[in-house]
């Protein structure tokens, strides 16, 4: 009887995907990051090992967004000392730091655990269309 292959961490090979994320709404672009992050687009998934690839998100400030959530949204931030909170807005925090943006839509797209953690490693996300990972992508 054959069994399921199960995926080892010695043996992932590992690929480098660069996404434009210039006129692409968000959402749809974050759940094919986490994705990709995740391994789930291989056949050889397997749930407890990171077999994920790469991702390089360029151009990330010209990202789109649907509705009125540049005005409407906030991201809180506390410090854990009272009084410390802190909000800003999404169009705020995509104007000062778009990588902080991308980071934790897609760490909470991920399972919160170490492997989770080390999946949210293997995101790179620049803001302009430049990025020091050109001798990686072989594509």
């Amino acid at each position: 009887m054959n069994m399921t292959k199960m995926a080892k961490a010695n043996e992932i090979k590992r690929e480098w995907v660069v996404l434009d994320a210039e006129g692409k709404t968000f959402g749809r672009l974050m759940t094919q990051v986490a994705t990709l992050l995740r391994g789930k687009h291989r056949p050889d998934y397997t749930p407890h090992v990171d077999c994920g690839d790469f991702v390089v998100i360029v151009n990330a400030s010209k990202v789109v967004f649907s509705g009125l959530k540049l005005e409407a949204k906030e991201y809180f931030t506390h410090s854990g000392y009272f009084g410390s909170t802190k909000s800003q807005t999404l169009q705020e925090l995509l104007e000062k730091n778009p990588e902080k943006l991308f980071r934790l839509a897609a760490r909470g797209m991920l399972p919160k655990t170490k492997l989770g953690r080390a999946m949210l490693k293997k995101l790179k996300v620049y803001a302009g269309a430049e990025h020091p990972h050109t001798a990686q992508v072989t594509k």
